[in-house]
């Protein structure tokens, strides 16, 4: 669909060594042609499209004037890092970006030397960059700590706990912010780019710092108002008061994607002679690609799409996504209760509370890339009387499990956790997997798990959790579109800790818990074909355990198999733990578990991916097989 565009100067960059041959009249067209060539992969492969469009004069001024690989660049999230990808030696793989085997969308330590660190979850980089610095200064080697943080990335609280640290590293530590949605300064101009050009030049500082070590001879009070004055006269100039508080040099705004004001300026910064820096580049997602620049929301992360018309390759129209269900769900159940609440962390079309947000408004927090906040935040609220909804993705939980344990769990805070993403995730790979809210929710006193089958199970587990006012609960749902079944006209309050029996038999028992029932119904239908009669129960919670019927199915039958979307030591922990404290493996009871590798999958096709972690309905029947020791092929008889 899309042809591979011509870039002459390109193909003379593999490296950044490369790039720092050219001349810096060279380095525009170097940039259009980079530019070109990752519209053109992204749209045969798909994928993160508008930031990366915006950092690529970004990208070249960085590898151009800096020493990379001995200075350490981290981009922050690490899907603006397609230009970074392909000047560093990857371009031949470009088109493989996040399939199977390929490259992924996110920096990748394993992937290439010039990607130091891993940056899939955002608000990293700065951390990591001091890192960096203070390892190279205290080693006495060469090279600097380069951030490169988007301004989404900067609503996040371990940036500036990072920057409120970074002093250490002196001038090693380079943070660039890449303003490239809501600019936190006056426009960008002449006048504000020869400023940063000035401010940052050897010349002013070595007057300033002159003026610093004079000033520190005057009485105190007049050392302050010297202090004071330089502060404040730079930061109605610029906006940089706050860093310059937190320890940094600020220079900036600077135009992003002007080669001409960036090089010179990142040249002074990196010959500067002392204390951390922070450059304040403004850039625009999507630039040089119109479809893009005009919907940046749109173009953000996309399927794959025709370079020359913008139109995207659309999904099949099916079942609706899990999403969705979910928050057109909670904003019907909020028009008659007034004291449900949305709160989710920068990701409001992807959890779905975009669906809630249009109905209650009021009702909706969207508090930035701070899921730490967000759980206390809602733990506060639910000490005052409402119903708040954390939606999260499984993979973002992570960063607030002290707050689930300490603000939420202890207290028995009736905080309710909508948990997207969980299970395995494709494209996005191990960073995005949710691999383990079962196992650390499950673990925790007072919290109710559940996991949804299908899209109506979500529907009732979400009306379950808005009448659940005695403590946590959280129910977990998969990326993607639902399976078909049809929506209930009125939701079901589920009892809590009580499965379902989906189909019944009397030899071997399969306990699915979330949308693994599908497979587990499938190998059902497999097993009774072999002449072994099969139950198959939907347990739905995974914490409280439904003892009453686990404890049925374990008498009534000779094989159990559990069977979950998480990690070791969630549902099949759990199983096995009350088998073996009520000793229900005393009479030569089979149990196996299944659940996802012990190892951090790769990206690829859903399909393969659960094919690999064996959790498929193949996987499934070859288990049982082998637990009665029957005599088969394997999980290649099953198939057959």
């Amino acid at each position: 669909m899309n042809s591979e565009p011509a870039t002459p100067l390109l193909d003379t960059v593999k490296t950044p060594d490369d790039l720092r041959k050219l001349a810096p009249s060279q380095l525009r067209q170097l940039s259009d042609e980079l530019r070109t060539e990752m519209i053109s992969a992204v749209g045969t492969t798909g994928g993160h499209l508008g930031s990366g469009l915006g950092v690529v004069e970004l990208t070249v001024a960085i590898h151009y004037v800096f020493n990379t690989p001995q200075d350490k660049l981290v981009w922050d999230v690490g899907h603006q890092a397609y230009p970074h990808k392909i000047i560093t030696g990857r371009r031949d793989r470009i088109r493989t970006l996040r399939q199977g085997g390929g490259l992924s969308g996110f920096t990748k330590r394993s992937e290439s030397e010039y990607d130091p660190f891993g940056t899939a979850h955002s608000s990293t980089s700065i951390s990591a960059a001091l890192g960096f610095a203070i390892a190279n200064k205290l080693s006495n080697r060469p090279g600097k700590g380069i951030a490169v943080i988007g301004d989404g990335a900067m609503s996040a609280g371990m940036a500036y706990e990072a920057m409120n640290n970074a002093g250490e590293a002196g001038n090693r530590l380079v943070v660039i912010l890449n303003d490239n949605d809501m600019s936190i300064a006056p426009p960008v101009g002449g006048l504000s780019a020869y400023l940063a050009r000035l401010v940052s030049s050897r010349q002013f500082l070595g007057l300033r710092e002159i003026a610093r070590k004079l000033s520190r001879k005057l009485p105190r009070p007049l050392h302050t108002a010297a202090r004071k004055t330089d502060e404040f006269a730079r930061g109605m100039a610029m906006g940089g008061t706050l860093f310059e508080e937190l320890g940094f040099y600020y220079v900036g705004p600077l135009d992003g994607h002007n080669i001409d004001q960036l090089i010179p300026v990142l040249e002074n910064v990196r010959d500067a002679a002392e204390g951390p820096c922070l450059v304040h580049v403004v850039t625009q997602k999507g630039k040089g690609y119109a479809p893009a620049e005009q919907a940046a929301d749109k173009y953000h992360g996309v399927q794959k799409f025709d370079v020359v018309t913008g139109e995207q390759v659309k999904a099949k129209p099916g079942a609706p996504a899990y999403q969705n269900v979910f928050g057109e769900t909670l904003a019907k159940l909020a028009e008659t209760d007034p004291t449900i609440c949305a709160i989710t962390a920068a990701m409001p079309s992807g959890t779905g509370v975009d669906k809630f947000a249009k109905a209650h408004p009021t009702r909706t927090f969207d508090v930035g890339i701070a899921e730490q906040h967000a759980v206390t935040f809602a733990a506060g609220l639910a000490a005052e009387g409402m119903r708040p909804f954390c939606a999260i993705y499984s993979t973002f939980l992570q960063r607030a499990f002290d707050q689930v344990v300490h603000d939420v769990a202890i207290q028995n805070l009736p905080v309710r956790f909508a948990i997207d993403r969980a299970g395995l995730v494709g494209a996005d790979g191990a960073t995005h997997a949710g691999s383990f809210d079962i196992t650390y929710l499950a673990t925790l006193p007072n919290m109710v798990v559940m996991a949804a089958a299908d899209e109506a199970e979500l529907v009732h587990m979400t009306y379950t959790a808005a009448r659940h006012d005695s403590g946590p609960i959280a129910f977990r749902y998969p990326r993607g579109n639902g399976t078909g079944v049809a929506l209930p006209d009125e939701p079901e309050l589920l009892e809590i800790g009580k499965g379902r029996i989906v189909r019944s038999g009397s030899k071997v028992a399969l306990l699915s818990l979330g949308t693994r029932l599908a497979e587990a119904l499938k190998a059902a239908d497999q097993l009774e074909a072999k002449g072994l009669s099969t139950t198959v129960a939907d347990l739905r919670f995974a914490k409280p355990l439904d003892t009453d019927l686990i404890r049925q199915l374990m008498a009534t039958h000779e094989v159990v198999v559990t069977i979950e979307e998480g990690s070791i030591g969630g549902l099949g922990a759990h199983v096995l733990t009350m088998a073996s404290d009520e000793g229900l493996t005393d009479g030569g009871l089979k149990i196996r578990t299944m659940r996802l590798p012990d190892v951090f999958q790769d990206h690829d096709a859903p399909d393969k991916q659960y094919d690999t972690a064996g959790l498929n309905a193949p996987h499934i029947v070859d288990t049982v097989l082998k637990a009665l020791r029957h005599n088969s092929a394997g999980v290649n008889e099953a198939r057959a």
